[in-house]
């Protein structure tokens, strides 16, 4: 099973999607800003991309440079200021059975359905 955490108002976001079912079976599609992330499925995808969360918040949203940019926070903390503010996750998130991937180009998700 794959999933998709996916804005639909997002261009990249709608073109990864794209990509995707253009590879694969139907994946399971999350709207992330109407169902959030749970802490257990942001250490998923971190674990699985082996990423930092500093690596998954969108640097160029306003909230990030109002609020965050420059600031120094630890690992923790990070994946606390992403969960209570969906809107800084990078977007697509496609995560398979082994890997995950910010499937920006789309073409990333070629990882995720190679193992």
């Amino acid at each position: 099973m794959i999933t998709i955490y996916h804005n639909p108002r997002c261009k990249k976001s709608r073109e990864g999607l794209e990509y995707l079912r253009s590879r694969t079976e139907e994946p399971v599609i999350r709207e992330y800003l109407k169902e959030p992330l749970t802490s257990d499925e942001l250490d998923e995808i971190l674990l699985k991309s082996g990423l930092k969360p500093i690596d998954l918040i969108r640097k160029q949203e306003a909230d990030f440079k109002k609020e965050l940019k420059g600031k120094k926070f630890n690992d923790d903390e990070w994946k606390m200021i992403i969960l209570e503010n969906m809107k800084l996750l990078v977007r697509p998130v496609v995560v398979g059975k082994y890997k995950a991937v910010f499937a920006q180009p789309a073409d990333r998700i070629d990882k995720v359905l190679n193992k």
